[in-house]
């Protein structure tokens, strides 16, 4: 999974870059406010970066400014009805530790104007992130102990479909590689 790149800007579009990174040019989605920071040409741009596998056929990066943003990007996207695109206009609102702050004080001020995404939608993502966040700053990254949730993940699936569709496996299944195989079976039938 690609997670961060670091590279030369080759190209600006409407909402999206192309970063070249050892003769590779990937094609990145990014917020406005990142995308207005950015001009052609400019030299050693660092983002992390979400990839997202969507219907089987598309595979698309998403580019955030640090790492925090990236976190909070796979908080909302595991939101049901919060795509890509919104989880990472969401995910750069703001400072991290502000946008979890609105979150917990049930603040959607906060949250309004934000293209596509109107105030049904932000109480939502509040009712079901609230409490569940927990502090985004000055804490380093812990894995989830659990390389097959992160690899349905990858695959495309939120979080929680993946823990779902994992919960459901015989405890007999230990090899990582047969529980994705069996989780990938249930997850294709709904």
């Amino acid at each position: 999974m690609i997670s961060y790149l670091k590279g030369k800007i080759l190209l600006k579009d409407s909402d999206y870059i192309i970063l070249e990174t050892n003769g590779v040019g990937y094609k990145v989605f990014v917020p406005e406010a990142l995308y207005m920071q950015l001009k052609e040409g400019q030299e050693q741009v660092e983002m992390f970066c979400a990839l997202q596998v969507r219907k089987e056929e598309t595979i698309e990066l998403y580019g955030l400014p640090s790492f925090e943003a990236l976190k909070l990007f796979e908080v909302f996207r595991d939101v049901s009805g919060i795509g890509p695109k919104a989880a990472m206009v969401l995910a750069s609102l703001g400072k991290p530790e502000n946008t979890t702050k609105a979150i917990e004080q049930r603040n959607t001020a906060y949250f309004q104007g934000i293209k596509g995404i109107g105030e049904k939608k932000i109480q939502k993502i509040i009712l079901e992130l609230t409490g569940k966040l927990g502090n985004f700053t000055g804490e380093k990254r812990v894995s989830s102990g659990d390389e097959t949730v992160d690899s349905l993940v990858s695959l495309g699936f939120s979080r929680a479909e993946a823990k779902d569709a994992l919960s459901r496996l015989p405890v007999e299944i230990a090899d990582p590689e047969q529980k994705i195989k069996e989780a990938l079976k249930l997850l294709g039938r709904h």
